[in-house]
């Protein structure tokens, strides 16, 4: 019989490729992961935005770099370009890279962003896997964000995930079991998790009425949770006052419809009435803990975000909700 041996493609490692310069020069064993991907929901730009903060004022160099080629379909998820006038002026590729970043306070973390990948998630898991075991990641973090029958007008929730007690109780009010379309750090988390590594994950709740709008005080809340989990000190300032700039034009939209506002109303209503139950049922869920569905939020909201106008800019380069 012959001996047959494997392809180097197939070979998860030859998905990358790495700073061996970097890896010469600097620890990086034992530092904290945190990882955002762009592709799945993405309710209120929350993982774009996190990802514009982190890229664009924190300090940082690359540790590996993920042939995209072999992990997007381009035909289904398109590149942007820019045309100015009569010509192609810029084109943004897409990109999956691993960083070495510093926070506030000089702490060294890791940070894997870009876009999730369509293809090849097994190997792709498998490349993640191996570079959090060469370098010894303490804790991943991950964060994403899904829209939400809440309203704007109460805290930022969110829904924890992970192996990580004390990370998780008192945080997550949504306790349920159901079956749910994965994502590639959910996948991630669960491998993690099964090789007994530290992970924990957050999933963002965006008013549902907003999940088309970039929201920053999503964003804002998306940063807390992992700086607090990762013990880093992430920037934010930019997105709270941005955040306030869209809350005043949303107050001011909800002020002009009456529809909306009671709307809005109801589900401030919902909110506060579940709050005060215990921690183990959902804010969201009926007395059956069933979640409602989008539908039963009423004709209003769904007038309301079909007259929104989403192309035009607000205030420090938001969109108009």
């Amino acid at each position: 019989m012959t001996e047959t041996t494997s392809s180097p493609f197939q070979d998860p490692r030859s998905l990358y490729s790495l700073n061996e310069g970097l890896l010469a020069s600097e620890d990086l064993r034992g530092l904290n992961l945190l990882m955002s991907f762009t592709g799945f929901a993405d309710a209120g730009h929350v993982v774009t935005q996190i990802n514009g903060e982190l890229t664009d004022h924190l300090a940082g160099e690359t540790v590996a770099v993920f042939d995209i080629d072999q992990l997007i379909d381009y035909r289904s998820r398109r590149p942007r370009m820019t045309f100015t006038e009569d010509h192609l002026s810029d084109y943004v590729p897409p990109s999956l890279v691993l960083y070495r970043m510093i926070d506030a306070l000089g702490k060294p973390f890791l940070y894997l962003t870009g876009s999730e990948p369509d293809l090849q998630w097994e190997r792709f898991t498998l490349a993640v896997l191996e570079l959090v075991r060469s370098l010894d990641v303490n804790l991943t973090a991950w964060v994403h964000s899904v829209p939400m029958p809440v309203p704007h007008t109460r805290p930022i929730g969110a829904t924890v995930h992970g192996n990580r007690p004390e990370l998780i109780e008192g945080i997550s009010a949504w306790r349920t079991t159901l079956e749910l379309p994965a994502a590639i750090g959910h996948v991630l988390e669960y491998r993690l998790a099964a090789e007994g590594r530290n992970v924990v994950g957050y999933a963002i709740h965006v008013p549902h009425y907003l999940a088309d709008a970039e929201y920053p005080p999503a964003a804002v809340a998306g940063l807390e949770y992992l700086g607090a989990a990762a013990s880093l000190m992430l920037p934010s300032e930019r997105l709270r006052e941005a955040g306030r700039a869209v809350e005043r034009q949303i107050n001011e939209q909800v002020q002009a419809s009456t529809d909306v506002a009671a709307v809005v109303s109801n589900l401030e209503k919902q909110y506060d009435e579940h709050s005060d139950v215990s921690a183990r049922r959902s804010l969201l869920a009926d007395e059956n803990d069933e979640l409602p569905d989008a539908d039963e939020l009423g004709a209003a909201v769904e007038a309301y975000l079909a007259s929104r106008d989403a192309g035009s800019p607000g205030d420090n380069g938001t969109t108009t909700p």
